[in-house]
């Protein structure tokens, strides 16, 4: 049976190298970075550990804006609030309402 290959992503915060399956995946829209755990929304992408540390790190570095190719600073507090929900989930998995379609309020995520 064949193995598949996997695309190498590089986190924006730590700067390592990993397989795309281990990095959360990041779009921006209206100036708000947006968490994409699906890989399916619209846009640039950028990759970070799923990791409030490699978050930390990237915004320090200023690495969003030069990743996504926009202007300006970027508000990621949807992309904290699902980092932060899914480290204190004991089982490790995301927290259904940030991945797959509804924001807070029920705003739909494209």
């Amino acid at each position: 049976m064949a193995c598949r290959a996997e695309p190498i992503r590089t986190c924006i915060g730590c700067r390592s190298r990993a397989p795309s399956s281990d990095l959360l995946r990041i779009v921006v829209d209206g100036g708000e970075l947006l968490p994409d755990a699906r890989r399916r929304m619209r846009g640039r992408g950028a990759h970070v550990h799923p990791d409030l540390a490699c978050l930390d790190l990237a915004e320090r570095r200023k690495a969003f804006p030069r990743a996504l190719r926009v202007p300006g600073p970027l508000g990621s507090r949807q992309v904290r609030q699902y980092l932060e929900r899914s480290c204190a989930e004991p089982t490790g998995s995301p927290s259904r309402d940030l991945v797959g379609g509804a924001a807070p309020g029920g705003r739909e995520i494209r």
